[in-house]
């Protein structure tokens, strides 16, 4: 039998950090009659979780009548080491997190990063409005959960992919820019917040639309070749223009992430205060994850070092936003890197 600790209350104290309460809504999401995890229910006259079916196994409509039974008393559990299998289904109903208090800061945020790749992929396959009504919608969902409490950004920064692909470079860039952000704003407003975070998201993606094999070349770029990668900015302002999302926030996003502040950027070579705080800090988030991510002609930096860089070119960058950023890892505030790659494959 699983769960023999000593009891507090009328559940076993390692419960909690061994097994996960599920709630009706997430069993909700599981296919009916083959649960993808192992079940538990809890004992309560011997004060114990007990197996009740393996992952996988078929259930009787008795079964699946008292499933759900066990799950409406919160008697139904399943291991936390199954985390990452049932966290797949989730990501398809993302909101399910907020409704749900057993899930740890952690799980939370693993799960939010697995559907933001899951949605950004199909929307970089087929970039149209229907396609981004979704990935926006979980968007969304991870403002509202950060608004609870900014601090929560901790966690997803933790969490930053080192290895590229558009969606990662995304949501790496959105997770840095928006801890920059929290870190530098007074005053959060959850419009604001929502606002900044689709931008940071979608600031790169004009880059959808640049043929694959540019960015796959484990060489250095010929003239003509980069000429088809520097219009990107513009052609992702368009994008966005075509699809009726382009807010402010997003346009500096896109338009600015490659503008410098000696000049030296483009599209429009702005200089200093012509760009805008959205495009600093974007242009900091953007190079930042481009800077850990393995390419194909070079490895990923070690993140302090990229920080390091970035801090030291005050020609090029925000001087105060690259020295918060490098902050932020030395002083630990953010803590202990978890490997996101792996947990996502």
């Amino acid at each position: 039998m699983a769960g023999t600790a000593r009891t507090e209350g009328n559940r076993p104290q390692n419960i909690d950090e061994e097994y996960y309460q599920i709630s009706a809504e997430i069993l909700s999401s599981f296919p009916k009659y083959r649960p993808p995890v192992d079940l538990f229910r809890f004992r309560e006259d011997i004060l114990v979780l007990a197996p009740y079916c393996r992952k996988e196994m078929r259930l009787t409509n008795e079964q699946v009548e008292e499933v759900a039974a066990l799950c409406a008393e919160g008697n139904l559990f399943v291991s936390r080491s199954d985390h990452h299998i049932y966290s797949r289904h989730i990501v398809k109903q993302l909101d399910l997190v907020l409704q749900d208090s057993n899930l740890k800061d952690s799980e939370i945020a693993d799960i939010c990063i697995r559907a933001l790749h899951m949605r950004y992929c199909e929307f970089g396959e087929q970039p149209v409005k229907a396609v981004l009504d979704p990935l926006y919608r979980d968007v969304m969902v991870v403002t509202e959960y950060l608004r609870g409490d900014k601090y929560r950004i901790n966690t997803f920064m933790r969490r930053l992919f080192r290895k590229n692909d558009a969606a990662r470079h995304a949501i790496n860039t959105m997770i840095t820019g928006l801890w920059l952000w929290l870190q530098t704003t007074s005053e959060v407003r959850p419009k604001d917040l929502d606002r900044m975070a689709l931008a940071l998201l979608l600031h790169d993606v004009g880059m959808l639309k640049v043929p694959a094999f540019l960015l796959n070349k484990t060489g250095p770029l010929k003239p003509d070749e980069r000429e088809k990668i520097l219009p990107h900015p513009i052609v992702g302002v368009k994008l966005m223009q075509k699809m009726d999302v382009a807010f402010e926030e997003l346009l500096r996003a896109c338009f600015e992430h490659q503008e410098r502040m000696d000049g030296s950027g483009y599209p429009q070579r702005l200089k200093g205060s012509q760009i805008s705080r959205v495009g600093r800090i974007t242009a900091v988030a953007d190079s930042f994850a481009a800077m850990i991510c393995e390419r194909p002609y070079r490895k990923g930096k070690d993140i302090v070092v990229a920080a390091k860089e970035l801090a030291g070119s005050q020609n090029l960058y925000d001087h105060e936003l690259a020295n918060v950023l490098l902050t932020g890892f030395l002083s630990g505030n953010i803590g202990q890197m978890v490997d996101m790659d792996s947990a996502l494959e």
